[in-house]
């Protein structure tokens, strides 16, 4: 099914657009191209269209970036300048990336109208990609769920946003979709029944899932990692549900990241899709390693580099003469000695951080995919603001990292003077994990959310930089490359990027989706 002009990508709950990264920039954009992006979420919403804005540019090819690139760099106040070219790029990236509620009456309106004016049907190949919202199937949601007297699962509409994706399958039927979501989602129920199998049922067989006059098209719902599949005729409890999870850390992902993604196939379509190829692990060293050393600010008491260095200088010595007193921290108490001449001026970055030469590289494979030599700034590389008593627990940690090769747990290692935290069940076990560093010789864990809130789970593994991490470092543990311009709020950053789907994962499934498509 060989076809000149790029497969049309229909992108739903598109976030800042990670999945739509890797399908649209997959074979520099040849094999498919975004029709339309959706995302209800204002700066999300923001980061998507300056990035369709990107990519129209770059597809032009010349100068045309030039006015990205001077936005970039903080070189113009606006993305666009006032040729002719420009203006209507940033057009054409609005029409693309919208503002759009899925769900709502207005915003459904809102899709099918510009699907139906685009002629979106089962006559031309086309592709749906997208993952609901998972606040109601992860398992942080569902604890904070079960801690409210009066909820009920089958009356949180969020357990139904996958429907607003189906009803687009039912009515356009595309070729194939992909739809990714958390792996809270197997074990998750409503009125008793897993949400997972109703799932696969559903997207088998949209039409009898709506009650709709039946088109005749099914699905086949395959696995990524083994040459599985689901079709109506099955029962679901006949599927290993852990066949749909894919670990990105095996596909040379940065990072642990364990997501389930169904591959549907209209079973009109006789090819089968390969699987995704297994790869050798990449570290978290490996990709943050040639950023600019950072320092935190200080919060809640006078900041300056002076005052950053003597406040850690103080807790440097006092965790060192504890430390030194005990045997089974000598080690621990070494690598505090040898930190000690690295405590010095650091900056704190900014969204447009200063460019510098550093000792560490990328590796070429992984330069080509994040670097790009038109940008004179670090992107989103900007640190927030922590306590003094985080700093001394961010110190210990980080340097217990680099001394043992894993992160301290709970109050039986955090247990020298000044790293209790003001937690009332602190030595229950329930916060072990509290305050975790990401180890150099390994994946990260799982970039979340909740990177926005605090950054305990996330401590760069630098003892002498004290801090979690930066937008710009979660965005490299995510694949999206050094100019993907994050929009919004820092919170609202490290949000767009916890919730993203890796681009570099996605570039993967556009592969496995254009050899069915496409050969």
């Amino acid at each position: 099914m060989q076809k000149k002009e790029p497969l049309t990508i229909v992108d739903l709950f598109a976030g800042p657009g990670g999945l739509g990264e890797g399908f649209s920039g997959y074979k520099e954009g040849r094999a498919f191209k975004i029709l339309v992006s959706a995302e209800m979420e204002p700066s999300a919403h923001a980061t998507l269209t300056l990035r369709a804005f990107y990519r129209i540019l770059k597809k032009k090819g010349g100068n045309s970036l030039d006015c990205y690139y001077r936005f970039c760099n903080g070189d113009s106040t606006f993305p666009y300048d006032d040729s002719d070219e420009s203006q209507a790029a940033w057009q054409e990236a609005k029409t693309e990336a919208r503002q759009i509620k899925l769900g709502s009456e207005e915003g459904n309106k809102e899709l099918n109208s510009i699907l139906d004016s685009a002629a979106i049907s089962s006559a031309k190949p086309w592709v749906l990609i997208g993952g609901p919202p998972c606040q109601a199937y992860s398992l942080v949601g569902r604890s904070r769920n079960r801690g409210k007297p009066d909820y009920k699962a089958e009356d949180d509409h969020r357990h139904y946003l996958y429907k607003e994706y189906l009803r687009i399958i039912q009515r356009y039927q595309p070729s194939v979709f992909v739809m990714e979501n958390v792996k809270g989602i197997l074990s998750s129920k409503v009125d008793g029944q897993g949400i997972f199998h109703t799932i696969l049922r559903d997207l088998s067989d949209p039409d009898k899932a709506l009650n709709e006059v039946s088109k005749g098209k099914k699905y086949r719902v395959h696995s990524l990692i083994v040459p599985e599949a689901y079709t109506a005729s099955m029962d679901p409890e006949d599927v290993n549900a852990n066949d749909f999870i894919i670990r990105a850390e095996n596909y040379g992902i940065p990072q642990a990241r364990h997501r389930v993604i169904l591959l549907g196939i209209r079973e009109d379509i006789h090819k089968y899709p390969k699987q995704l190829i297994e790869k050798s692990s990449i570290h978290v060293q490996d990709v943050i390693n040639d950023l600019p050393r950072l320092r935190s600010r200080l919060s809640k008491q006078q900041d300056s580099n002076e005052e950053w260095v003597n406040e850690i200088n103080v807790h440097l010595d006092e965790l060192l003469h504890e430390a030194s007193q005990r045997d089974d921290l000598k080690e621990l108490a070494s690598t505090l000695i040898g930190y000690r001449h690295k405590i010095k001026e650091l900056s704190f970055g900014g969204a447009r951080a200063e460019l510098k030469e550093t000792v560490h590289k990328l590796s070429t494979e992984l330069k080509r995919w994040y670097a790009d030599g038109h940008l004179k700034v670090w992107l989103n590389h900007e640190t927030r603001g922590h306590m003094s008593s985080d700093l001394r627990r961010y110190l210990y940690a980080s340097a217990y990292a680099m001394s043992y090769k894993r992160s301290p747990k709970g109050h039986k290692q955090f247990d020298l003077e000044g790293l209790r935290p003001d937690h009332e069940n602190w030595e229950s076990g329930k916060f072990s994990d509290r305050f975790r560093v990401q180890l150099q010789h390994r994946p990260a864990t799982t970039v979340t959310s909740h990177i926005s809130k605090d950054g305990h789970y996330f401590i760069h593994p630098d003892p002498a930089q004290c801090r979690s991490l930066t937008v710009r470092e979660a965005a490299r543990l995510q694949t999206f490359p050094d100019n993907y311009f994050f929009q919004g709020n820092r919170t609202q950053q490290f949000h767009q990027v916890g919730n993203a789907v890796p681009p570099m994962l996605a570039a993967k499934i556009a592969e496995v989706v254009s050899e069915v498509l496409l050969t």
